[in-house]
């Protein structure tokens, strides 16, 4: 399969760094629509992620940290080329397809192991927020309606700045390794457990929010000792900045 237009200087850098490392690189994966994702050799997985995402710039610290407990474990890494070389999950089936609990209980029993202190290198996603919902504000999404909410839930939160957060937490991202299941594609930062929740909450694709299958969610994270009002502003807040249709709209309103 040939990669995406948009991809060629991605897969022009791997194919420059399979070189320089000895790798024999297959075909990119067909979900990898952003970064440059192929297999290499057997056991690893090559990925070079583009210069603009800069929400990865950590992603190499954050697996260091993690060394494979609740993530695929960092093999090696080229900074200047954002290239990582990663330990490949087998059978890599994601947990999509499990049953609803099933899945939850593994994304909970995940997020409590990836969830650890941490400082610099990471960035504190508090000094984003604001941007991300200023940027909403301007823009033609759906679910502009809920940014005066989310500005007030916001500013009633004294959010955290010493956890790692996944930022990018849902069924897709959690991987069956055979032994165990493990977290890839972190967009890393320095927060509280809570945020990475609300990703997890719409999922599935192709899924949509219904408001027992989401405080059935909350319910599993909160029973872990997450904090549940938290969990649900931090749902509304960022469901006004990443985009929610009117019947989102109603669940994430509901939950509040």
């Amino acid at each position: 399969m040939s990669p995406q237009p948009d991809l060629d200087p991605l897969e022009r850098v791997a194919v420059e760094v399979a070189a320089a490392w000895g790798l024999e690189l297959g075909p990119p994966f067909a979900l990898s629509r952003y970064s440059f994702v192929a297999p290499a050799g057997e056991d690893a997985v090559l990925k070079v992620t583009p210069p603009e995402d800069d929400e990865s710039d950590e992603e190499a610290d954050a697996l260091a940290l993690w060394d494979g407990d609740g993530a695929v474990r960092l093999l090696r890494h080229d900074r200047g080329r954002r290239a990582l070389l990663l330990e490949r999950a087998r059978p890599g089936n994601d947990i999509s397809t499990l049953p609803d609990d099933e899945a939850t209980a593994i994304a909970v029993e995940i997020g409590l192991r990836l969830w650890r202190p941490a400082g610099e290198p990471f960035r504190w996603l508090g000094d984003h927020v604001p941007r991300w919902l200023d940027a909403a504000e301007r823009s033609n999404q759906e679910g502009r309606e809920l940014i005066p909410l989310a500005r007030e839930l916001y500013g009633s939160l004294d959010v955290g700045r010493a956890t790692l957060v996944h930022r990018d937490f849902h069924h897709h991202n959690i991987l069956d390794a055979g032994e165990q299941y493990v977290a890839i594609d972190p967009k890393p930062m320095l927060g509280e457990p809570e945020y990475d929740v609300p990703s997890f909450l719409w999922n599935p694709l192709p899924y949509r929010m219904r408001p027992d299958v989401t405080e059935r969610r909350i319910a599993a994270f909160a029973a872990a000792g997450l904090d549940e009002h938290r969990i649900r502003a931090w749902t509304a807040i960022r469901g006004a900045y990443l985009g929610a249709d009117p019947d989102e709209v109603k669940v994430l309103r509901a939950l509040l």
